[in-house]
């Protein structure tokens, strides 16, 4: 028997998936209109299962059955395991939990739904400490098929052992987490939304650009500011914000100032009509992109520092009819490109002793075949960036211009998230495996950060974020130990200790 406190969105999910599974749910919600509008919600998900056959209709009348509403919450006696889906707020969970405590037996697993606070401090009140865990769905949770199982300090293995069998018998994917801010899936997640807010900021480029890049070059669903808007800056700003804190202001979780000042403003999403986009009856509206300038046939020259960059840029200017110019220095009216890992436009042309007026990067690094990212340096004559544009953005596959910034945007947000999964598996908060598979589940990211970092390259990755922090002199491009010792051992960053 499993009960579920709180009907909002998180409780009735849990309850739906709870029932789907085969398992009694007692359901209660100190408002019984939500308790109400819950059962009825759910009686209608499983109709329109059967209706599109995915279920019977009489397995979808049984799961409904399931499902006990409760008018107090002294009906939670007799349950095996209690699941509290209430306010992100920890002076209204210690008043919940103590309450249970008072009502359940002594051996009854206390969960919660929280996904951001401390499980160990929601326990350290309760009589029995041991006895709760974390317990963290994805919104919507019928659609998500990942729960985090959160070990607090003392939280018993058993109870995370019954939790991760309660998870698969509710046809999840459960992934065993030890307790830290954000826990696991929020810790990356960060990597993807702080950066790209980081970068708008210092002017490296604008949310579309780098929500363009992220999809069409990173093979991302969805930019970050566009997952931004869907979940709304009201719920994304305060997490990182309490992420930062729970972490006594570790670099890597900083929050960019613009979150707090749009959130403020009210510019939340879609919820509100308007976020980093614009919607109409909930729909985001257009912005289309403009095409790129005609190339002008100047002459192009290709640094060959980077062998890899230099011949794919080689390829892509051929297939372009573009006119090379193949000598050991760039000609003086032709256009110079370069294909930097990690530095900026800049470091490139004066460390390869080139004419930064005339200088465009390239990334090469991260899905050059499907969109190109050039950068300009600060002097960098619109002449030629228009000509690097026309040429390599002007066919089949497009291209976005951004300013100097190290790393570019892909990269760098790339390897950001790597390097925050990198962290996550050396504070043993989750097994490497456990890491990616959460990440790719919870997130919908093309592939977890360890996988993300192997197939970029655990050097390459190492040194974009050098690079980065080179520049920079934040501490939040450190790279961690574990990616710094397989990138050198040249082994997977899947890789676990032995």
């Amino acid at each position: 028997m499993v009960g579920v406190l709180g009907a909002g969105a998180m409780g009735r999910g849990i309850a739906q998936v709870a029932a789907a599974g085969g398992m009694r749910v007692r359901l209660y919600d100190l408002n019984q209109d939500a308790v109400a509008d819950a059962l009825h919600f759910i009686a209608s998900m499983f109709t329109r299962a059967a209706q599109k056959g995915r279920m019977s209709d009489a397995d979808a009348d049984a799961a409904t059955a399931r499902i006990e509403p409760l008018t107090g919450m002294d009906g939670f006696a007799g349950c095996d395991v209690v699941i509290e889906a209430v306010v992100e707020n920890l002076d209204v969970k210690h008043k919940v939990f103590a309450a249970l405590e008072d009502i359940v037996a002594a051996d009854v697993i206390l969960a919660s739904n929280t996904s951001s606070l401390s499980v160990t401090t929601i326990a350290s009140q309760c009589r029995n400490p041991e006895r709760v865990v974390g317990f963290h769905f994805f919104n919507p949770v019928p659609l998500m098929p990942l729960v985090e199982v959160i070990a607090g300090v003392l939280t018993l293995d058993r109870v995370c052992d019954t939790m991760m069998a309660v998870g698969r018998r509710m046809t999840r994917e459960p992934v065993r987490v030890n307790d830290a801010p954000g826990f696991l899936v929020n810790q990356v997640g960060r990597g993807f939304n702080i950066e790209a807010a980081h970068m708008v900021q210092e002017g490296v480029a604008d949310t579309v650009s780098i929500d363009r890049i992220m999809r069409d070059a990173a093979g991302f669903r969805m930019g970050p500011f566009q997952l931004m808007d869907l979940t709304g800056l009201d719920v994304t700003h305060p997490a990182t914000a309490l992420i930062y804190e729970q972490t006594f202001h570790e670099p890597r979780f900083r929050p960019a100032m613009m979150m707090a000042a749009r959130a403020a403003a009210g510019r939340l999403g879609r919820k509100t009509g308007a976020g980093f986009y614009s919607y109409e009856d909930g729909k985001m509206l257009a912005d289309d992109e403009m095409p790129a300038p005609a190339y002008d046939d100047r002459p192009v020259w290709v640094s060959a520092l980077e062998a890899d960059g230099h011949a794919m840029v080689s390829t892509a200017l051929k297939d372009a009819g573009a006119t090379i110019d193949d000598g050991d220095t760039p000609d003086p009216d032709s256009l110079i490109l370069v294909t930097p890992i990690g530095d900026d436009a800049t470091a490139s042309a004066v460390d390869q002793g080139l004419d930064a007026r005339r200088t465009v990067a390239v990334d090469t690094v991260i899905g050059f075949a499907r969109r190109r990212t050039l950068m300009t340096t600060p002097i960098t004559d619109p002449a030629y960036r228009d000509a690097a544009h026309g040429v390599l953005g002007g066919g089949e596959v497009k291209a976005t211009v951004v300013r100097d910034g190290p790393g570019f945007v892909a990269q760098r947000i790339v390897s950001t998230i790597c390097n925050t999964g990198c962290a996550v598996a050396q504070m043993g908060i989750a097994s490497p495996k456990d890491i990616d598979k959460a990440v790719t589940l919870g997130l919908n990211f093309p592939y977890g950060p360890l996988t993300f970092g192997d197939r970029v390259g655990p050097d390459r990755i190492l040194r974009i974020l050098e690079a980065i922090h080179g520049l920079t002199r934040d501490p939040r491009y450190r790279p961690n130990p574990w990616l710094i010792r397989r990138a050198r051992l040249g082994v997977s960053l899947l890789t676990p200790d032995t």
